[in-house]
């Protein structure tokens, strides 16, 4: 099929390449010309296990392209992805502006086209979007809904770190629209991915993210909150929540009930946000909602205090971005930490292997700024260069260089850790954990 695709950040950059390797053409489409340049040279405009490869492979057998030309696009395709941004606004919502821009434009070039055209609303979004989409293209285009296109509802279910391989394995894939060719559609697009497809209704399919990723903020809090009482006991948090995740048939997945740091990233925190903001629209209070990020924030609080009772002054953090394998910062408790720390007098070195200040673009790269403006000064590159004169360092993300650091490590060196190391630490001196 040909499909295009609106907006090459995580989501986009992964299903550009992903859909490619399904055999499909992509056409790639943002408004960032840097963007749109690394994906024509054969470069992914993120960091991420496995894509660069294959975007570089797609584009090489032309089965990728990138422009900033919406009319080309939507010329040379009968299916357009939509994976926008929608971030948070500053009373909690998420901003719907960009969306309803993509879907004007996207109406503006459909009026002179006669195959019918399906669109899918990939980005996470306000309930109710999916019909305002669908009166958006009907006003520009002249078109009329479930007769000359369709509008569909298909959230994403992608972690940073392992976006590829949950492409390709997700839980499950959701599919919402009034159409029925919509359905077939997208169908065929998502033909040779592992996972049962669900067919349900629009407002279930846009409200999934926020309950997912709401209950995944819950169990991250609640792993992190079990280790905190644990290490107050002599308990060691990481086998008690072993015995844990051991129960497939009440306590279930596995996943985020790890203790260990507070959790980050471009999803958790804001569509916890914005299932808050959806409550308090329709005045119902929610105290365990509530109370998430309040947990996860005492948590961050907790982190810091470990590092600045230890009385050191040269700190070294390995790792900046909010979880491993990747360069997202948006919301990293790491960059809180550094920053607090930083404000206190602190001299900090930071070391991360996946974040390079020339790479970075757009929203990731004007958080970071706007948190550690002087970044360039404390960012290093090189491990010996991380280590000298540092008398902590705190191990904040788990990458393939942390053998490397360890076998290196003087024994002066301090060290604390959030991430729960899996190599032996009983011959580490000064050695103590977040929740155990």
């Amino acid at each position: 099929m040909n499909i295009s695709v609106f907006g090459l950040g995580y989501v986009g950059c992964v299903g550009l390449g992903c859909l490619a390797e399904l055999g499909h053409n992509l056409i790639g489409v943002d408004v960032s010309k840097m963007k749109v340049e690394l994906i024509n040279t054969g470069k992914a405009t993120i960091v991420e296990k496995g894509i660069d490869e294959i975007i570089n492979k797609h584009v090489i057998s032309n089965k990728i392209v990138a422009t900033q030309d919406i009319k080309y696009a939507i010329e040379n395709t009968t299916v357009a992805i939509v994976c926008v941004g929608t971030p948070n606004t500053i009373n909690g919502h998420l901003d719907m502006s960009v969306i309803k821009d993509v879907a004007s434009q996207i109406g503006a070039n459909l009026k002179y086209k006669k195959e019918f055209f399906t669109v899918a609303i990939r980005s996470t979004v306000m309930p109710g979007t999916n019909f305002e989409v669908c009166k958006i293209i009907e006003n520009t285009s002249g078109k009329i809904n479930g007769v000359d296109f369709s509008v569909v509802s298909n959230p994403e279910f992608l972690r940073e770190g392992s976006a590829v391989q949950d492409f390709f394995n997700p839980p499950y894939t959701i599919i919402a629209s009034t159409s029925e060719h919509g359905f077939e559609v997208m169908r065929s697009v998502y033909k040779g991915i592992n996972g049962e497809i669900i067919m349900t209704d629009i407002g279930s399919a846009e409200m999934i993210k926020f309950v997912n990723n709401s209950y995944h903020g819950l169990k991250v809090a609640f792993a992190n909150e079990i280790g905190r009482i644990c290490k107050s006991m002599n308990i060691d948090s990481r086998k008690l929540m072993n015995l844990f995740v051991n129960d497939k048939i009440l306590n279930i997945s596995e996943y985020y009930f790890k203790p260990g740091f507070s959790y980050g990233g471009s999803c958790l925190p804001k569509d916890l946000k914005a299932l808050n903001t959806i409550a308090h629209d329709n005045y119902l209070e929610f105290p365990i909602l509530a109370s998430i990020q309040n947990s996860n924030l005492k948590h961050t609080d907790h982190a810091l205090n470990l590092i600045m009772k230890r009385e050191k002054r040269e700190i070294g953090l390995f790792g900046l971005s909010f979880k491993t394998g990747t360069d997202d910062l948006r919301f990293s408790p790491a960059l809180e930490v550094a920053e607090k720390l930083i404000g206190k007098g602190y001299n900090l070195k930071i070391y991360d292997k996946n974040v390079s200040l020339a790479k970075l673009n757009g929203k990731n790269k004007e958080f970071l700024f706007d948190k550690l403006p002087h970044i360039d000064l404390i960012l290093v590159n090189d491990l010996n260069e991380f280590l000298y004169n540092t008398e902590l360092i705190v191990l904040i993300n788990l990458d393939d260089t942390i053998g490397e650091l360890l076998s290196i490590l003087p024994n002066n060196i301090e060290i604390i850790d959030f991430i729960g190391i899996p190599l032996c630490h009983d011959n580490l001196i000064n050695y103590e954990g977040i929740c155990w």
